[in-house]
């Protein structure tokens, strides 16, 4: 059984009534696009489809940011907020429980983070909460690009986190919109396998893209210097 809730050094998540629940892979998304952003003026940040509000709460931990997150789910979406409330930066976060599709486009924001459902054609579990946070069913890659158009400002960009091998497929349909993958960071399990994860930054603005590669283990199971330092600002016992 999965634990209830992940003790970080700042915040805490609660995760019991979430599909998906805290993972090393979306840890290491929020740490490298918080650390992107540093230094960076994004007073505005939406997190498309928040799950327990992790990311959200790794970038209010180091930005100043006034921070959205969208939420379809209803559980989730509840357990989000009540993460959010227990947090030190609940003035700065919100919950917002709607699809990101019928979301209105009022004050466009300066940049967005979303790990959203990663299969488009893939196996189904059979549960409902679960398929919906992992298959691309309710919400396909281009239905994603089309919000991430319509809600981020024209200087405005994106942290996306997808399968390696899906990655590509996102790429390719995001450049046809008009976006540019600036930086990237291809995961791996350990220094032993191939890469699994891919995080990548995209912007409407052209430029050269920076490719990074982080492994999370050494062979011997323990944690690389690379992921370590990535991760101490948040996790427990590091």
């Amino acid at each position: 059984m999965a634990n209830t809730f992940f003790q970080f050094k700042q915040f805490t998540v609660h995760q019991e009534h979430c599909a998906m629940k805290v993972c090393t892979d979306a840890c290491i998304q929020g740490a490298f696009t918080a650390q992107y952003l540093v230094d960076k003026p994004v007073p505005a940040i939406l997190d498309i489809g928040a799950g327990t509000g992790l990311l959200s709460l790794m970038l209010a931990q180091q930005t100043r940011a006034a921070i959205t997150a969208v939420e379809l789910d209803p559980a989730a979406a509840v357990q989000a907020r009540a993460n959010f409330a227990a947090s030190p930066w609940a003035d700065r976060l919100v919950l917002t429980e709607t699809d990101i599709r019928d979301m209105a486009a009022v004050c466009p924001y300066d940049f967005i983070i979303t790990n959203p459902p990663f299969y488009e054609q893939a196996l189904k579990s059979g549960h409902a909460q679960k398929d919906q946070a992992m298959h691309a069913t309710n919400l396909s890659y281009q239905a994603l690009i089309s919000a991430i158009d319509r809600q981020l400002a024209p200087s405005g960009e994106v942290s996306v986190l997808l399968p390696y091998t899906a990655f590509e497929n996102f790429r390719a349909l995001a450049v046809v919109a008009g976006f540019q993958l600036r930086e990237v960071l291809n995961i791996r399990q350990s220094v032993d396998h191939g890469f699994f994860r891919t995080v990548g930054i995209f912007s409407r603005q052209a430029g050269d893209t920076t490719i990074k590669e982080l492994a999370i283990h050494e062979a011997n199971r323990v944690y690389t210097s690379d992921f370590t330092s990535l991760l101490t600002p948040y996790y427990l016992y590091l």
